[in-house]
């Protein structure tokens, strides 16, 4: 199977040509290692090669049966494999088991041939670790690919794989898949587990994956919103499965819309009219469109979140170091990392207590929101893909560059909803925008059919990166 053949199918398309034998897994999975080869180098989205392995090991006889498929280096566990997290500092971490969502994946019969990169404890909202190196945006090698998905988003959107497994704590699957021109699903709070490990930033971390087409986002998601034993959240299964209501239609959905940043002065005019573009498209489509103002004190849930956020990493920074028996030094992490893991101690129990609530609050207000409406459109991020090292190059402002780019996905953690990004829009330059669709909790269905209708109405599917 050559290149062209390969990057014309789906992850689901590949499985179907897998089930009806016209081509093997091992033709995948060559198809995918060429291609790896050929790229990563230039893009570096691929930090562990586990190529081997997977030739070693017989592709289950799932759903996906032979798919090519990468794991972030991050959130999920395979056995004899270390997960760094983007850090030196768990370079030799060596997970003993899989954990839950790769179980599901290897008996739904992908064939995991590696792992991606992505910024040290999934931080950030690019991926140039220090550990792992600058990942780099196939749409334009001078931009990030976003993050903290970014190894992944890099690898599909470049044709490794059609999907790839992505995690969400602030905004990690929807950045990189709008830097990236992909579909990126963020579910609900419960949606996924975690097992056996502890939950991620207080349930703002949810799995899933970035994808070429929504329909393999549906069956991944299928696959892996199984509840386990002791997880401390979980949401009912959904009515039908999830790839069934990728394939319907939404009906009319009542469709509010903000074009403006959450937690930025402003957008990009670009990212503006992106916006204004897709609700004229929505509305052509037949549902009610209207603008609206967003709910909910916006500074008072940025304050708590990071409270929530440093605390957390100073929490995992000193259970390593007590299985260590000595503490974590400067130099082991980086420094922006280290600033990180001092504020988190800083943070008292009744301090992060108190972020909690205000993070409570901040949901039931911003659920009145959904009392009116089905969905609500903004844009995904503050601009397209910014270019690599922009953040970082000035001390003095990383804060304020920092949600200059992404105003508009952590909110969406903090409440536990769905929100998904939709590749409909270009900059003049070329460069990917992705649309942030938002639904009440756990209406993964209601966006997994409007999703679809978007699809079929500005198909995305083959606009390839130029890489």
């Amino acid at each position: 199977m050559d290149f062209e053949d390969y990057r014309r199918h789906d992850a689901v398309g590949l499985a179907e040509l897998v089930a009806r034998r016209e081509v093997s897994a091992g033709e995948l999975l060559d198809a995918a290692a060429a291609r790896m080869a050929e790229v990563n180098p230039q893009i570096n989205a691929v930090t562990m090669d586990l190529t081997d392995r997977a030739r070693a090991e017989p592709a289950g006889h799932g759903a996906f049966s032979g798919v090519p498929f990468l794991l972030k280096d991050l959130g999920a566990q395979l056995a004899g494999t270390p997960t760094t997290g983007g850090s030196r500092l768990f370079a030799d971490a060596v997970a003993p088991a899989d954990n839950a969502i790769a179980v599901a994946y290897k008996g739904a019969g992908l064939s995991i041939f590696g792992k991606t990169n992505t910024p040290e404890f999934g931080l950030w909202p690019f991926t140039e670790s220090e550990f792992l190196g600058v990942c780099r945006n196939p749409w334009d090698l001078s931009r990030t690919p976003g993050g903290s998905s970014g190894g992944a988003a890099a690898a599909v959107a470049a044709g490794i794989v059609p999907a790839a497994h992505a995690s969400d704590g602030g905004g990690s699957i929807r950045t990189p898949a709008s830097c990236c021109g992909l579909f990126g699903m963020k579910p609900s709070r419960g949606r996924v587990s975690f097992a056996p490990l502890g939950e991620g930033w207080a349930g703002a971390s949810i799995q899933h994956a970035v994808t070429r087409s929504v329909r393999d986002s549906a069956h991944l998601l299928d696959i892996v919103c199984r509840p386990q034993p002791g997880d401390p959240y979980f949401l009912s299964p959904p009515e039908r499965p999830f790839a069934e209501e990728a394939a319907r239609e939404p009906g009319r959905l009542r469709i509010a819309f903000m074009a403006g940043a959450m937690q930025a002065p402003g957008l990009d005019p670009e990212c503006e009219a992106a916006v204004r573009e897709a609700a004229r498209l929505c509305e052509s489509l037949g549902h009610e469109v209207e603008e609206a103002v967003i709910p909910g004190d916006v500074a008072a849930m940025q304050a708590a979140a990071g409270q929530v956020i440093s605390a957390s990493i100073a929490a995992n920074l000193d259970a390593f170091a007590e299985q260590r028996g000595r503490p974590v030094q400067s130099g082991e992490v980086e420094g922006l990392t280290m600033a990180t893991y001092r504020r988190g101690s800083g943070v008292t129990a009744a301090a992060y207590v108190r972020g909690l609530s205000a993070l409570h609050a901040y949901t039931r207000a911003q659920a009145q929101l959904f009392e009116n409406y089905d969905v609500l459109l903004l844009s995904t991020l503050g601009s397209p893909a910014i270019p690599v090292g922009w953040i970082l190059e000035r001390p003095e402002l990383i804060g304020e560059r920092l949600f200059a780019f992404m105003p508009n996905t952590q909110a969406f953690n903090n409440t536990g909803q769905p929100a998904m990004t939709v590749p409909l829009a270009q900059s003049a330059s070329g460069l990917p925008i992705g649309l942030q669709f938002v639904a009440r909790m756990g209406a993964e269905s209601t966006l997994f059919r409007l999703a679809g209708q978007l699809e079929q109405a500005r198909p995305w599917f083959d606009h390839h990166a130029p890489l």
